[in-house]
């Protein structure tokens, strides 16, 4: 029985000790070593209020303007602008972190299964440094100094601030989440008004309102390269959307793809270098096409000095060039070019998604006027309909308005103008940036910073009973779906169910949610009606019509 003992003991601490080596080897193995760089800042400096939401430090500031969107300009070497990036807006960081955690705890309820993706994220992005350039792991850097503290279960701030640069590109990879269904277009010579190139574009990054609430225009003179403006959030330096001083637009939109090994160069920081050192078509492409990625992306590039708009398609293998060769360009999310537009994962979005129904919607409203500009634009940016006006519900993905909108933005890259939206989504103001103006050296930021003659009022809608139905359906829909997880059928009530039925009559996802709240009820007669409800309504995924009939499917065996 001693020796049993004995031998039982021996396999215990063999095991402790592999244990134990395992975690040593998974540490070391996903440590993001912080870069080594030369910090002038002396640790006690402050920013300084000149008022009420309005910073400065040394020549950089941040203020927050009448619409309520953060406008910051920063300058300097790649340490230095982080660095006062994070000065100036470490508050604003921190709430936006918040905030991010809080929309994944939405998306993943499971506390356990959170556990296992903060581990498995460590080793999937463990040689994301190795693919990041140098100044911007110095900017990241210099940002992360002032992470908040409240956060460091998930990892120090330098690590996590890394991370979150790759965080559109993992969840696009790993399961397409479908956080993401951006819509671009292009009118250019006999479709604009003033025959100048005018670019539009949603950037529906559904990370909830409460994320998209503190955006930040940004403006950055660095050592090196180009001047550019970009929107963004706080602890965010790469670019989604952009435009730089020689009239180089950039815009980001995913595509469908495989699931990688690794973590390589997230697609907002390619698009920051492209920003930052591309004057042109060909250097764009130049730069994207060096680059090794982990996930399928568009790269919507206009250029004032080509004076058109192509699309750069990037998949983790290939990288080729769509141009329409036309007075119109529309990109939604699949790729358009003779060398991707086959593949097989590209085919598959395009039978599941709502991708070609939005581009056809934005075919068809451009089409509708002879000549646009940036007032037409915005109001294609803003339509919430479908083909032929058709109401398909509100925040249906087929619409180009999704209400889900982190910002929708214009730009007129001749002139070096840009229109940025006000919340909430694309229904707030536009308000006009030029760069020409903000970048000049005599440039009086303490005043207004946007040109105040060419805002685009903000959409009549906000003011209607139907935005207010959408605003509560909204509400009712995310209070249905945690009391769905939670698996609680007493806390369902018949009258709520009534409500919300009326409040987005014709969006199939209503049906859907009432359905699933009536078959955790246990009325399977009921949960039937609805889900065929459901089906009768314009729905916007192939993949989404699938599961609804297999849920009347498996209703009817049931009743069998």
């Amino acid at each position: 029985m001693r020796r049993f003992f004995r031998v039982l003991l021996r396999i215990a601490i063999i095991a402790a000790l592999v244990l134990a080596i395992g975690v040593l080897i998974f540490k070391l193995a996903t440590r993001l070593e912080e870069p080594t760089v030369e910090n002038r800042f002396d640790s006690k400096v402050r920013k300084r209020s000149l008022g009420e939401d309005f910073y400065v430090f040394e020549d950089s500031w941040l203020k927050k303007n009448r619409e309520g969107l953060w406008e910051m300009y920063l300058s300097g070497d790649a340490f230095e602008m982080g660095y006062k990036n994070g000065l100036l807006t470490d508050s604003l960081n921190a709430l936006q972190e918040l905030y991010f955690i809080e929309t994944i705890r939405e998306i993943i309820p499971s506390d356990r299964y959170l556990n296992f993706l903060k581990h498995f994220l460590a080793w999937y992005n463990r040689s994301l440094d190795r693919y990041i350039p140098a100044e911007y792991r110095e900017e990241i850097y210099g940002v992360s100094r002032f992470a908040s503290d409240d956060f460091k279960v998930i990892g120090d701030g330098y690590a996590r601030a890394l991370n979150y640069h790759a965080a559109h590109d993992i969840g696009h990879a790993l399961q397409n989440m479908n956080l993401v269904a951006c819509t671009a277009f292009m009118v250019n010579d006999s479709l604009s008004e003033d025959g100048s190139m005018i670019i539009g574009r949603n950037m529906d990054f559904s990370m909830g309102d409460d994320f998209a609430s503190n955006k930040i225009v940004v403006f950055q003179r660095p050592d090196k390269g180009h001047n550019f403006a970009y929107i963004s959030w706080a602890g965010m330096i790469g670019v989604v959307s952009g435009m730089n001083d020689q009239g180089l637009v950039v815009t980001l939109n995913a595509a469908k793809s495989n699931i990688p090994l690794s973590a390589k160069t997230p697609v907002s920081i390619l698009a920051r270098q492209v920003l930052q050192y591309a004057s042109n078509i060909d250097e764009a492409y130049a730069i994207i096409e060096a680059a090794e990625v982990f996930v399928a992306e568009s790269f919507l590039i206009g250029s004032a000095h080509d004076g058109k708009t192509v699309v750069i398609e990037k998949s983790i293998d290939q990288c080729a060039v769509y141009d329409s060769n036309s007075d119109q360009l529309i990109l939604t999310n699949h790729y358009q070019s003779e060398e991707l537009g086959g593949h097989k994962l590209n085919l598959e979005a395009i039978e599941d998604g709502s991708s070609p129904y939005r581009l056809q919607r934005t075919k068809q409203l451009i089409e509708r006027q002879a000549k646009h500009n940036y007032e037409s634009v915005a109001a294609i940016l803003r339509d919430r309909r479908g083909m032929d006006d058709a109401d398909i519900g509100m925040g249906n993905e087929k619409a180009v308005n999704q209400f889900i909108a982190h910002h929708s933005v214009i730009f007129k890259p001749e002139k070096g103008e840009m229109w940025v939206s006000a919340n909430p989504y694309q229904l707030g103001s536009y308000l006009c940036y030029n760069l020409n103006d903000i970048f000049a050296e005599d440039f009086d930021f303490s005043g207004v910073v946007d040109d105040t003659t060419q805002t685009i009022a903000a959409d009549p809608f906000l003011l209607s009973d139907d935005y207010r139905a959408f605003v509560s359906h909204k509400e009712w829909t995310a209070r249905f779906k945690k009391l769905l997880w939670d698996e609680s059928p007493e806390a369902i009530k018949a009258e709520d169910i009534e409500l919300y039925e009326r409040l987005n009559p014709e969006f199939f996802y209503s049906y859907f949610i009432i359905g699933e709240c009536w078959s955790l009820k246990g009325d399977s007669e009921r949960a039937l009606t609805y889900y065929e409800k459901a089906l009768g309504k314009e729905i916007a995924r192939l993949s989404e019509r699938r599961m609804i009939e297999g849920r009347i499917e498996s209703l009817k065996e049931k009743a069998r």
